[in-house]
């Protein structure tokens, strides 16, 4: 549609739908400019996240279903998400609600979906390994002197952003933040072991990770085990992506490795019956879109979705933040929300204790 949106500029049709309409969330891209110039009578979008990050991303998508509805994007600002999210005005909330009530059609999969087996989710922690815990302590202290510094200086979130993202790669695997680490890490044990096990126990498994430089080590240590292993990430083409799903829903190899951002949409693998996310994301909602792409219409078995987390670490924090931060898009109508970016500066600083 970006490309051929000047075709469609003279025809009216009588509907207009999209589908992943969490894709135009951001009405300055490409995307929501091309569908929101294209005339339709009636218009429908449809989506499993309608908020990911933040209720501007839910205007957007208002914007093209009945654009002027919600105001436009600086008024739903000040009407709307300030009082919501950063006063936590429950009257302004309610309102919001009820305003968009009568067009939004909930379909929740437990409601819809009897015949899918259950699902269960539960974390696992990983002691970090004596080399990887003080280099982990060491650049705490640095971060969190900086943090302080930038906190002073102005609350620059992407600088803080940096920061913790060190940390958290120093969780996974040290290597990803010093090419000269040569020791173990202490998470990366606990998926070789969990791995073995449930392969073991006739399991087969998704494996999720942000950071595709670790699905290439994990891959590595799985492969030192005569665990050979499926691989996409953004670089996987679309044709690649569809022949890995059949073979590997057809009973090739156990293990599937995926990119958290190339792969939380689009892949149905319900060969899998266990989802493991090695590094926990600050939005639950990609997390659980992910995890969905086993738990979905043709599974048959029982689903497990494991959660790795160092133990003593940033990563603890975050999971207990995805969940204290989750209500404000769940109250409103979905599970979502960036915990990272509605943080105060107390609660930063309380990352880094």
């Amino acid at each position: 549609m970006r490309r051929d949106v000047a075709l469609y500029g003279d025809i009216e049709f009588s509907y207009c739908f999209i589908d992943e309409a969490q894709y135009i969330k951001n009405p300055k891209t490409a995307n929501a400019r091309s569908v929101k110039r294209i005339k339709a009578e009636r218009r429908f979008a449809l989506t499993g996240t309608p908020i990911e990050n933040s209720l501007s991303e839910l205007w957007s998508i208002f914007d093209f279903i009945m654009s002027g509805y919600l105001y436009d994007w600086r008024t739903f600002r000040t009407v709307y998400e300030t009082p919501i999210v950063k006063e936590g005005d429950k009257e302004i909330g309610a309102d919001f609600k009820a305003r968009i009530k009568p067009f939004i059609l909930r379909r929740m999969k437990s409601e819809v979906l009897s015949e899918l087996p259950e699902k269960m989710e539960y974390t696992v922690y990983a002691d970090l390994t004596p080399e990887q815990r003080k280099m982990y302590m060491s650049y705490l202290t640095l971060a969190k002197n900086r943090t302080i510094t930038l906190l002073n200086d102005g609350n620059n979130r992407m600088q803080f952003l940096t920061l913790l993202m060190r940390l958290r790669q120093i969780c996974c695997h040290p290597a990803l933040f010093d090419d000269n680490y040569g020791y173990e890490s202490g998470k990366l044990q606990l998926l070789t072991e969990l791995a073995e096990n449930a392969i073991d126990s006739g399991h087969r498994l998704l494996i999720f990770s942000q950071y595709t430089s670790m699905l290439e080590i994990i891959r590595s240590e799985l492969g030192k085990k005569n665990i050979r292993c499926f691989y996409l990430d953004g670089k996987t083409q679309s044709y690649e992506r569809s022949e890995m799903a059949d073979r590997f829903n057809g009973g090739e190899r156990d293990v599937f490795l995926i990119s958290l951002r190339a792969g939380g949409t689009g892949l149905n693998l319900t060969g899998a019956d266990m989802v493991i996310h090695y590094d926990p994301w600050w939005n639950p909602a990609a997390m659980d879109q992910a995890s969905d792409r086993a738990y979905r219409i043709g599974q048959k078995r029982n689903v497990q979705v494991i959660r790795l987390a160092a133990k003593g670490t940033i990563e603890e924090k975050i999971l207990k933040l995805q969940e204290a931060k989750r209500s404000l898009a769940k109250d409103i109508i979905s599970v979502g929300g960036d915990a990272f970016f509605s943080l105060s500066n107390e609660e930063i600083l309380a990352l880094f204790e």
